[in-house]
């Protein structure tokens, strides 16, 4: 049941010496901007992709507690990787600034396939009674029957807790939901933990209810919201533009994490080429009718250019500010810069708020300069936004 580093992406590192950041926008390593600067004021304000923000990696995770901690030692040398706790999601949204989160997701139809992990079992502990774990829907975890907890075991109580958010703060900025759609471990299976089911159309349906169960179409920007008439839905976002950020105030958005290629993007938009009627917008590979949002986790050597170059000509990107442990121990904090200036509109990282570090000895942090929730992007935005955007 040995588990290797690259399987349980777990505590990622770093950050940002954000002192000498504040109130000024990042300009190293920025080309110069684009048609877009030369876009005229209006008061609909700058669009979706001309701004940035801080997202939050695996946003839901808890740590374990000591005896479970000793099992994953034991199995996997780098189970440090898993020893982080995010603040719950109210929290991250109302005192962080956090604007983009993850969740990872597991299906489970009939309710109760995750009650009872494995390492649970092998420290001598009962099942978990936790009753949304009961009840038939998505649930949300880390590695099942390894890596378990969570503050909210569901993905409607997690989705619940943002819209309870949202309804408060009704000016905020969109916030934007990425999905990973998990399966379990087959070396996890092999030692006598569940095997949990495919994501098969019925499943991956169930995402789309379960999004619309919470949030009503008009709290949701979905691709039909961006998509204009007669064109395709990359060809709406890269001619036409994404809405202003005054037109999504308010809403939520959702991407999936799971790559351009491959049976989960292929079952989602059957059918549906530009995802017409999804909850849910897919990483589709650039020229494709869905390709409208997209991922660069590392900004790093060319792949900061790439971004930039992705981000110029209309696309959502997300990138990453740190990576698991290493960054952080070995300050490697210049890697949260890169991440910022590449224009990225969502830059994650394990460590959004002062402290979260301080285990390992650093003060690392990972945030916009001033503290500030959105602000103007260094890349994409016209030349007359510059600085914070007020979500008021």
């Amino acid at each position: 049941m040995r588990i290797s580093s690259k399987l349980t992406a777990g505590l990622v590192s770093v950050a940002v010496a954000a002192a000498g950041l504040a109130g000024t926008a990042l300009t190293t390593g920025v080309p110069d901007r684009a048609a877009p600067a030369t876009e005229a004021r209006t008061d609909a304000g700058p669009r979706l992709n001309q701004v940035q923000t801080i997202g939050a990696h695996n946003s839901y995770h808890r740590e374990l507690g000591a005896a479970e901690k000793q099992v994953q030692q034991a199995q996997d040398p780098n189970a440090g990787n898993l020893w982080y706790s995010h603040a719950s999601i109210p929290q991250q949204l109302g005192d962080q600034n956090v604007r983009a989160l993850e969740l990872d997701l597991f299906p489970d139809p009939d309710g109760g396939l995750y009650t009872y992990p494995l390492i649970r079992k092998l420290t001598g502990q009962g099942p978990l009674t936790d009753p949304a774990l009961a009840r038939p829907g998505i649930k949300v975890l880390h590695i099942a029957d390894f890596d378990y907890n969570t503050t909210c075991r569901s993905f409607v109580l997690c989705l619940g807790q943002v819209k309870a958010w949202s309804d408060a703060n009704p000016n905020h900025a969109p916030v934007t939901i990425q999905l990973e759609l998990k399966q379990s471990d087959p070396r996890i299976v092999a030692a006598g933990g569940v095997e949990a089911p495919p994501w098969d159309l019925a499943n991956l349906n169930s995402v789309d209810t379960e999004i619309r169960s919470v949030f009503s179409e008009q709290q949701l920007l979905s691709p039909d919201d961006v998509r204009r008439p007669g064109l395709t839905l990359e060809q709406s976002v890269l001619t036409k533009g994404w809405p202003t950020l005054a037109q999504a105030r308010g809403k939520v958005m959702f991407y999936f994490d799971n790559g351009g290629e491959g049976q989960i993007r292929d079952l989602y938009r059957a059918g549906k080429p530009n995802l017409e009627g999804r909850a849910v917008f897919t990483r589709g590979p650039e020229g494709q009718p869905d390709a409208a949002v997209t991922m660069v986790n590392d900004p790093r050597g060319t792949n900061q250019a790439e971004i930039q170059r992705l981000v110029r000509k209309g696309y959502l990107v997300r990138t990453r500010s740190d990576e698991p442990m290493s960054t952080v121990l070995n300050n490697e904090t210049s890697r949260v810069g890169i991440a910022l200036a590449s224009g990225a509109q969502w830059v994650t990282t394990d460590f959004p708020v002062a402290g979260m570090a301080a285990r390992y000895d650093r003060d690392f942090v990972a945030k916009l300069p001033g503290d500030a929730a959105v602000r103007c992007n260094p890349v994409a935005s016209p030349a007359w936004c510059r600085g914070n955007v007020s979500e008021r």
